[in-house]
């Protein structure tokens, strides 16, 4: 891809999400503070929906490549963008989801593998879209992490192994340095919203389920280590404080820090970043080592983490119940 042609793209993202701004601002999509909420400020939702459109501008400018894909993604964007406006059933949501990720299958051809293939890689995807979703609740975190995802999916792209095209991932770069402009600063000017969070979680379990199914090589799944961990822990800690996981909540770690630590939403989502690309950097580092690496660095980041959020927040906090207390 020429240096004029990224250029050209990286205004024409910079446009429309001004131009989404706008209609953002006539018809009222915010994101009004409540009880949960680790920001404010009444802030533009949805600013995410750049992700989705990357992808189709993709599609076009390579010729209709990865169809499936691209039209799974855009049946759960649309219905993720609805939810951010009007708050759909859960069963709606739930079928679409269901749609989009049989379609997702479909582009890896999943199919005709054994049936327990199919669960495995349908575990796989909804437990990364609900992270990435339940992980986005402060400024610049879905945004950095995701840069730096698509960067190392990149390099790996480049100098390791081929398995995927590189001008997808240029463009979802893009659109993602674009959003971060606007959302990675301390009075964020918009949010990804549900079409942003989920969409973008989309587009990264695609990358490394196409990573994995070429090498054979499942530590790549490591490349969202920190986000799983925090995610895993805390619905492990609300199971022990007897909580209805199905409930809303502020009980994640980067919560934690943000809200009751009182740490700059920034700092965290750069924590949070730069521990990943420790990770990252591990993983390629040992990239053709045995599983016997992977499952080491992931029991030392377990018990690192564990350790840390004991430290900070103590036992009362992360296991006793309201009663106990």
């Amino acid at each position: 891809m020429s240096f004029v042609l990224i250029l050209s793209i990286l205004v024409i993202f910079f446009l429309i999400e001004l131009l989404y701004f706008r209609i953002a601002d006539q018809y009222n999509i915010i994101d009004k503070p409540n009880y949960r909420s680790s920001h404010k400020a009444i802030t533009i939702r949805g600013g995410g929906v750049i992700f989705c459109l990357s992808v189709l501008l993709f599609f076009v400018l390579s010729g209709f490549q990865y169809p499936y894909f691209t039209i799974g993604l855009l049946f759960i964007s649309i219905i993720s963008f609805l939810d951010d406006i009007l708050t759909l059933n859960s069963r709606v949501r739930l079928i679409i989801h269901l749609i989009a990720v049989f379609l997702l299958l479909h582009q890896w051809d999943l199919f005709n593998m054994p049936w327990f293939w199919l669960v495995i890689a349908s575990v796989f995807v909804i437990g990364i879209i609900n992270a990435y979703n339940f992980m986005d609740g402060i400024n610049g975190i879905t945004g950095s992490y995701s840069l730096l995802a698509v960067g190392t999916l990149y390099y790996i792209n480049q100098n390791v192994v081929p398995f995927i095209s590189s001008d997808f991932l240029i463009i979802i770069g893009l659109s993602l340095l674009v959003f971060n402009f606007f959302n990675f600063r301390t009075k964020a000017k918009c949010f990804a919203g549900d079409v942003g969070s989920i969409s973008m979680a989309f587009i990264i379990v695609f990358c490394i389920g196409q990573l994995i199914i070429k090498t054979n090589n499942f530590s790549y799944i490591l490349l969202l280590l920190v986000y799983g961990l925090d995610t895993v822990l805390t619905i492990f800690f609300r199971i022990m404080r007897r909580e209805n996981i199905l409930e809303a909540h502020r009980s994640h770690f980067y919560q934690y820090l943000a809200n009751e630590k009182r740490y700059p939403h920034l700092l965290v989502s750069g924590i949070y970043m730069l521990i990943q690309l420790a990770v990252n950097c591990l993983l390629l580092f040992y990239v053709n080592s045995s599983y016997l690496f992977a499952l080491s660095l992931f029991a030392i980041m377990l018990i690192s983490f564990i350790g840390t959020r004991f430290l900070m927040e103590g036992k009362k906090l992360l296991l006793l119940t309201k009663e106990d207390k």
